[in-house]
């Protein structure tokens, strides 16, 4: 890491293996001693009908945002009344907040507020007490792999681990000069900023590569590979026109449905038959499950077996998602299937993953939007001709991997990113690279940074 950074010219051992060698100039010292740590005490969460459109904000861990602070416009809203007569901590600009249990060590920094406002239960405040450190600095310092690596010591609890405000306290903080610290946090706020924009844009081209890929699956089962066959309406408005010697039919017509047994069995890791859920549809074929339900458990829980070649699909909710097993499994009440009887799988397949338009618009809404069976047999499905199915699957699948390894690649670029996003942080927190010279690249009008 320090390659293109300077470095401090003597250093000293920590006595800490996450920190290792510090400036010499630097010190450890716990966060109790610096610090303010507090947590909310008293009244635990509010129900839903407590909640307001507007007034002070309440915040969790699940409002902060990727960029290290707080979405307030996701928050909720308490009564003036309830946070006057209950609030018994608040939150102030340059406030740290960490998560303590659930997803332990999630970190934001306050940089302004738009009102009052406070934090749940499962949060810690903390706050610079003595003017010791940059809080900047110190939201940087618990981002890092040290205070990642802290955590697992201190953290208790078995099916729900949390730490404690007391272990929080315990850590030991690594400090320099406050001058030195704001010249980190300035140095870590640009070039985080810089790798979370590239971070953002690969995420932006993952997307736009899901919808060009969905657009050419689309087009493809929908219209076919002969730009000059001739069209017709289908009669189905998000179809569309399809190739007149097509036959528009229903899914009942061309596959049987299959709905699984609502007793959950019980479920083991090593042998029976492979139990797939939502879980197990992240890729187009189903080879193999996490979990299994031996024959004895699935006796006992009266449940079905589905036979391999199937195209089973979400009916609830996340609608479009779809997969064929290449094994027999068992499937959850989150999904149910189609069983091919005169239309090839690989082709149904493709027709379910575009239908999402349909099943909303037929489905019933409870908590969570569900489609039947009724809803699953009637499916416009369209039939070309067993050839064109299969040059039509064949052009999806090569289309399919041309998009697959593109978004993959993106995947790599990044999980390098967030590496080197990671690894810069712990790198300046912990004194490996010197940055006190370090100033803030100029901006030309052509967007380039260039030395100051």
């Amino acid at each position: 890491m320090a390659g293109k950074y300077q470095v401090y010219s003597e250093f000293k051992n920590s006595g800490l293996d996450y920190y290792g060698e510090i400036p010499a100039h630097w010190h450890v010292e716990k966060i109790k001693y610096n610090s303010y740590v507090k947590g909310r005490q008293g009244w635990q969460n509010l129900r839903s009908e407590e909640y307001q459109d507007e007034g002070p904000y309440l915040v969790t861990g699940a409002h902060f945002d990727k960029e290290g602070g707080v979405s307030w416009n996701q928050c909720h809203h308490i009564s003036e009344e309830r946070y006057d007569r209950d609030v018994d901590i608040w939150i102030e600009e340059n406030d740290v907040l960490i998560t303590k249990d659930g997803t332990i060590g999630k970190v934001a920094f306050i940089h302004s507020l738009p009102d009052k406002a406070c934090l749940n239960s499962h949060l810690l405040i903390i706050r610079d007490l003595y003017s010791k450190y940059d809080q900047r600095f110190l939201y940087h310092l618990l981002s890092s792999a040290c205070f990642k690596g802290f955590i697992p010591t201190r953290q208790t609890g078995t099916t729900f681990m949390g730490i404690t405000q007391e272990a929080i306290e315990e850590f030991p903080l690594v400090l320099s000069p406050v001058d030195e610290q704001q010249k980190i946090a300035n140095f870590l706020d640009h070039e985080t900023a810089k790798i979370d924009t590239l971070i953002d844009k690969q995420q932006q081209l993952i997307t736009l590569l899901k919808e060009k890929r969905q657009a050419v699956i689309s087009h493809a089962v929908t219209k076919g590979l002969n730009p000059n066959a001739p069209m017709r309406d289908s009669g189905v408005e998000w179809l569309g026109e399809v190739p007149e010697h097509w036959e528009v039919t229903r899914a009942k017509f061309v596959s049987n449905i299959f709905v699984p047994q609502r007793n959950k069995p019980d479920l083991n890791d090593l042998t029976g038959i492979a139990w797939a859920t939502m879980e197990d549809m992240k890729n187009r074929y189903i080879n193999s499950t996490k979990q299994f339900v031996s024959f004895d458990a699935s006796r006992v829980a009266g449940s079905k077996t589905l036979k391999a070649g199937s195209v089973i699909a979400s009916c609830v909710g996340n609608f479009g998602v779809t997969a064929i097993n290449k094994v027999d499994v068992i499937i959850n009440q989150q999904l149910q299937a189609f069983v091919p009887t005169g239309i090839k799988s690989e082709y149904l397949r493709e027709i379910v993953s575009i239908s999402t338009v349909y099943f909303e618009l037929i489905g019933t809404a409870a908590t969570l939007v569900y489609v039947n069976q009724q809803g699953f047999e009637n499916l416009p499905v369209l039939v070309p001709s067993e050839g064109e199915q299969n040059d039509i699957c064949a052009f999806v699948d090569k289309e399919c991997d041309k998009f697959d390894k593109l978004m993959q690649l993106c995947e790599t670029t990044t999980h390098l990113l967030k590496e080197r996003r990671t690894a810069l942080i712990s790198a300046a927190v912990t004194g490996k690279i010197d940055v006190r010279n370090w100033q803030a690249p100029v901006t030309t009008n052509n967007n380039k940074e260039v030395a100051p």
